[in-house]
């Protein structure tokens, strides 16, 4: 996989767990190994300009997810094509926001973030009931599985 990570955000981010988190949630979807990804991490006031830009909504929001090939997931036998994956953008600031209230820690937030977006590149959606359903069921699948795989044996 080819994953760039920027952090333009002026707050510590763990872009190591990020890349690794990344690796694994496309190889689970099943995404070819030849995709590419970037990860941008901004401040709140570059958020908020591009959650008006491109979602004509006010302040700043925690992620925003621009695809580019409109790839979709691939199958245990077929892998997604090899292509422009797209950006994902994340603030930190909101992240560290929205784990204290989720009573949880700023990289687990980011890292929920981080998959949310990944799943948005991958046409999931959650503007319906059933289309929330499945796409955060699929998150959380994602993240139990990498947080089983990163605990040490």
């Amino acid at each position: 996989m080819s994953i760039e990570i920027n952090n333009e955000s002026g707050v510590e981010v763990d872009e190591q767990a990020v890349q690794r988190l990344s690796v694994f949630a496309l190889d689970h979807l099943h995404v070819h190994p030849d995709a590419e990804l970037a990860i941008l991490f901004v401040d709140e006031a570059a958020m908020e300009q591009l959650h008006v830009q491109w979602m004509d909504e006010p302040g700043p929001t925690d992620v925003l997810s621009f695809p580019m090939d409109e790839l979709r997931p691939g199958t245990d036998d077929v892998l997604t094509p090899a292509g422009l994956l797209g950006d994902i953008v994340v603030c930190p600031q909101v992240a560290i926001a929205q784990a204290e209230t989720a009573g949880h820690t700023t990289l687990e937030e980011m890292l929920l973030l981080t998959t949310h977006g990944i799943l948005h590149l991958l046409g999931f959606d959650h503007a319906e009931p059933d289309e929330e359903k499945e796409m955060f069921g699929l998150q959380r699948d994602i993240l139990v599985a990498f947080t089983l795989a990163e605990q040490p044996t």
